[in-house]
């Protein structure tokens, strides 16, 4: 009985209680303007049970432009510059385009990008407080669209984990660390010119 009134005293005197959860995701998202932060990602294949890690730095500049840029071996990086999409494998010197709005309609890139409203896109459900996080389920209502559902989680008004599931059997997760709001960011960064003797392929 004692250890559950401590756990009821620590739940009643954390700072996430003071809002729902979806009040905390419209927190973060009111006056948003620029982002940077750091964030590790794994990706799980629920069938094989296989499991890839990476690393990067993750840039936005709303309305419409972001920059994910994965580290490591094999560096490769998207942008987002408000028309297209660009996927950059500069080891293969490769490049991937598609367009931005059918690329990411339905999906978290929108939705942290854009001025959405939130509930004509997605069916939005508060699953309360679990590791100190107070999550949401974001399950998209386009019947086309590659996720089945997204999961995020908050630290007061701070985005500290996304959790998407496509109806590939895949789940990506994103821990965000270090993360800065309305950093100053350079224009270029947003910004792609396929270099000189570059494959260019439409998807």
């Amino acid at each position: 009985m004692i250890r559950m009134l401590l756990l009821l005293m620590l739940l009643l005197t954390s700072n996430t209680l003071m809002a729902d959860v979806r009040q905390q995701l419209e927190s973060f998202l009111d006056g948003l303007k620029t982002l940077k932060a750091e964030f590790s990602q794994e990706l799980i294949n629920t069938e094989t049970d296989q499991v890839s890690h990476s690393r990067g730095v993750f840039y936005l500049s709303r309305p419409e432009r972001f920059r994910w840029v994965y580290e490591g071996e094999y560096p490769r990086y998207i942008i987002a510059d408000g028309k297209t999409i660009w996927l950059v494998e500069e080891d293969i010197q490769q490049v991937s385009q598609r367009s931005q709005k059918a690329a990411l309609e339905g999906t978290p890139a929108s939705l942290f990008a854009s001025a959405l409203d939130l509930d004509k896109d997605f069916e939005i459900k508060d699953l309360g407080q679990r590791m100190g996080m107070g999550w949401l389920k974001l399950i998209p209502k386009k019947e086309d669209s590659q996720f089945e559902q997204i999961l995020l989680a908050f630290e007061g008004d701070k985005l500290a984990r996304m959790e998407m599931a496509d109806r590939f059997g895949q789940v990506s997760r994103f821990d965000f660390f270090n993360l800065q709001r309305n950093p100053p960011l350079d224009d270029s960064l947003f910004r792609f010119v396929p270099p000189p003797g570059y494959d260019i392929l439409d998807q």
